[in-house]
């Protein structure tokens, strides 16, 4: 298994994949850090309503080898908000980040996610309160603007007035959300890229970390975006086609692993989560772009998706299959 780096011991710049709910889970981040010690991994949003009321171990919990590891917490209570940032150092995360980006319906009505954007002052607030209750970095993930505030303008009027509080580092998907009128999907695809305004952000405000996010895909993209901001996070491409984390490890000149060589590191780990009572059905979906690209990678998704993996051996009838076909 590569050994895990930490947040201290990273380059200059900064690769994260991105949050994704339902699909950034515990499973699927200990997948992604067998093909990159180096980048940086997120948690699905949490609100700080299900760390506080709910069950904060399930929510809470990971594997060791998955640091450098990121909590993003989802909510607008400042005093909610602190109280979840110390769990999430207790509990030995890297960093805590607060979505100021989702776009969904059902967060807009509790207040979280890209509508925080209409109100800086607020977003400030909670920022200060999480910094006062860690020593751990805490940072914001937001879009570049909302609705009717789609300006340059009104972007860098919220970035300082966050910035205000001491908060350094601010990851930017380069996309306006259209709150009303288009589905989560829909704002991550319609709304075109501005990558532009997230580099004039980096020239106009040097101080600052910025990290670029939205419909980067792949090495060359990446160290394209590198030449003007400091940080590039990856979303839905990482999921899909997990080997494009091997592939960004040539930036810090690690040895692309072997693809046999990830799922054989993987089958230990899921006999523990079998043994644990977790279907497989909800660990074996996070492998199925393995093969993306490559011959077979169809018969791959097949043997491991709908339910016609059952077990530890149908795992390993999969790989023998591939390693026949590749």
């Amino acid at each position: 298994m590569i050994k895990s780096d930490t947040l201290e011991n990273t380059k200059d710049f900064r690769i994260s994949v991105a949050p994704m709910m339902d699909w950034t889970t515990k499973d699927y981040r200990y997948f992604a850090r067998l093909f990159n010690p180096n980048v940086v991994l997120y948690t699905e949003m949490v609100t700080t309503g299900a760390i506080l009321h709910g069950d904060a171990k399930r929510h809470l919990d990971f594997s060791p080898q998955e640091h450098p590891l990121v909590l993003q917490l989802g909510g607008s209570n400042p005093s909610d908000l602190a109280v979840c940032s110390k769990m999430a150092q207790d509990w030995g995360y890297d960093e805590v980040n607060l979505n100021v980006g989702c776009p969904s319906d059902r967060v807009q009505n509790n207040k979280i996610g890209a509508c925080l954007m209409a109100e800086p002052h607020l977003v400030a607030e909670c920022i200060h309160n999480m910094q006062k209750a860690v020593s751990i970095p805490v940072t914001v993930k937001h879009r570049i603007g909302i609705d009717d505030m789609q300006s340059y303008a009104e972007m860098l009027h919220f970035v300082d007035t966050v910035a205000q509080t001491g908060c350094t580092h601010f990851i930017v998907h380069a996309r306006i959300a259209i709150l009303q009128g288009l589905s989560p999907k829909e704002n991550r695809e319609v709304p075109p890229l501005r990558y532009e305004d997230v580099y004039r952000l980096k020239q106009e405000r040097p101080h600052l970390t910025i990290e670029i996010n939205g419909g980067i895909k792949t090495v060359a993209e990446t160290q394209q975006h590198l030449q003007h901001v400091d940080g590039v996070m990856i979303g839905r491409e990482a999921y899909h086609n997990p080997y494009l984390l091997a592939e960004l490890g040539d930036l810090w000149h690690v040895q692309r692993p072997n693809r046999f060589e990830m799922i054989e590191h993987m089958l230990p780990y899921i006999e523990q989560r079998l043994a644990e009572g977790a279907p497989m059905s909800v660990i074996s979906r996070h492998l199925l772009g393995l093969f993306q690209n490559l011959a077979g990678a169809r018969k791959w998704r097949q043997a491991l998706s709908g339910g016609n993996a059952k077990t530890l051996d149908d795992i390993h009838h999969a790989i023998t299959m591939m390693k026949s076909i590749l």
